[in-house]
C-alpha cells in the first residue's frame, strides 16, 4: 500500500513538473523547431512568393557553393570568432580576476564594466563610428594616425572585433566572476601554507575550478559570434567599399532572403550556418573532457 501511495505521489509530481514545463516546451516547439524544419524544406525549394514554393532539389546548395561571396562570407566569419572569441574570453577571466580582488568601488566598477550590455546596439555601433571616423574619430585623434577603421578592407573586419569584444565583455565577466566567488578560500589557504605563489594557485586551483563556467561561457561566446549580424549590419553601410570583407553568413542570410528576394538561397545559407554552429559545438564538447573539472 505504502509502495502504491508513493508510486501515485511521484507520479502525480511528475504530471505537475510537465504541466509547468509544457509552456516553454511549446513555445520551442513552435517558435524554434516547427520554423527550422520550414526553412530546411525551403533551402530545397524556390520561393514564388506569398508563401509557395517549388521544389528543386539541391539547386541552391549547388549555386551557395559555387558563390564566392558566399565562401568569403563563411571566411570572415571564421575570421571574426578567432579574433573575439579567445580574446574576449581573455580579457573577461581577467577582468573578472580584477573585480574579484578587493578593491574599493568593486560595485561601481562591475556596474561600469556591464553597462555596454545594457545599451541599445544602435547607440553603442553610432559611438563607434565616431571613434573609428577617419576624419575626425578621436582615436586617430589621439595616436596621430590617419586610418580608415571602417571603411579600409583591410582592418574593417579588426574594427567590428573590437567593438564586439568591448559589448561582450562585462557580461562574460560576470559569469565568470560568479564561478570565482564559488571557489571556498580554504583551497588558497591550504596551497599558501604548502608555498604556492599566485602563479601556481591560479593554473592548479582557480582554472580548474572555474572550467565549467569557462566552457559554458566559451560556448555562449562562440555561438553569438559566429550569428553576428546587427553589429556589422549598423557598422558598414551598404554602400561601403569593405563591406565583402566584413559580410558574415547572417549578414548573407539577410541580403539572400530580404534585399533580393531569393528565400530558398538564404535558407540555404541558414542551414549551413546552424551546421557550422553544430560542428563546432561538438567539437567543443569532445575537447571539454581533456580540461573542464566537474568535480568539487
Amino acid at each position: 500500500m505504502n509502495s502504491g501511495k508513493i508510486s501515485t505521489a511521484a507520479k502525480q509530481e511528475q504530471a505537475w513538473g510537465y504541466l509547468m514545463v509544457a509552456p516553454t516546451i511549446i513555445g520551442l516547439l513552435i517558435l524554434n523547431v516547427w520554423p527550422f524544419i520550414q526553412t530546411i524544406y525551403a533551402s530545397f525549394c524556390e520561393h514564388l512568393g506569398f508563401g509557395h514554393y517549388k521544389f528543386i532539389g539541391l539547386d541552391n546548395y549547388i549555386n551557395m557553393f559555387q558563390d564566392t561571396d558566399f565562401w568569403r562570407a563563411t571566411g570572415n566569419t571564421l575570421l571574426f570568432c578567432i579574433l573575439t572569441v579567445p580574446v574576449g574570453i581573455f580579457l573577461s577571466l581577467l577582468v573578472a580576476i580584477l573585480l574579484n580582488a578587493r578593491v574599493r568601488f568593486k560595485g561601481g566598477f562591475r556596474t561600469i564594466f556591464f553597462l555596454p550590455m545594457v545599451c541599445a546596439p544602435a547607440a553603442v555601433t553610432m559611438v563607434w563610428r565616431w571613434i573609428f571616423n577617419s576624419e575626425y574619430g578621436i582615436l586617430n585623434q589621439i595616436f596621430g594616425i590617419r586610418v580608415a577603421w571602417v571603411t579600409d578592407s583591410r582592418v574593417a573586419l579588426l574594427s567590428c572585433a573590437i567593438v564586439a569584444i568591448w559589448s561582450a565583455i562585462g557580461y562574460d565577466a560576470v559569469l565568470l566572476l560568479s564561478g570565482l566567488q564559488n571557489i571556498s578560500k580554504s583551497y588558497y589557504e591550504a596551497s599558501s601554507i604548502d608555498g604556492a605563489g599566485k602563479i601556481t594557485q591560479f593554473f592548479k586551483i582557480t582554472l580548474p575550478m572555474i572550467s565549467p563556467t569557462l566552457f559554458v561561457t566559451m560556448i555562449m561566446r562562440l555561438m553569438t559570434s559566429l550569428k553576428v549580424y546587427d553589429l556589422i549590419y549598423m557598422m558598414v553601410e551598404e554602400t561601403n567599399p569593405a563591406l565583402t570583407s566584413v559580410q558574415s553568413l547572417i549578414y548573407l542570410f539577410y541580403r539572400e532572403s530580404f534585399v533580393a528576394g531569393s528565400r530558398g538561397s538564404g535558407s540555404a545559407i541558414a542551414v549551413w550556418t546552424v551546421l557550422i554552429i553544430g560542428i563546432a559545438t561538438v567539437f567543443q564538447f569532445i575537447g571539454q573532457k581533456k580540461w573542464v573539472n566537474y568535480e568539487v
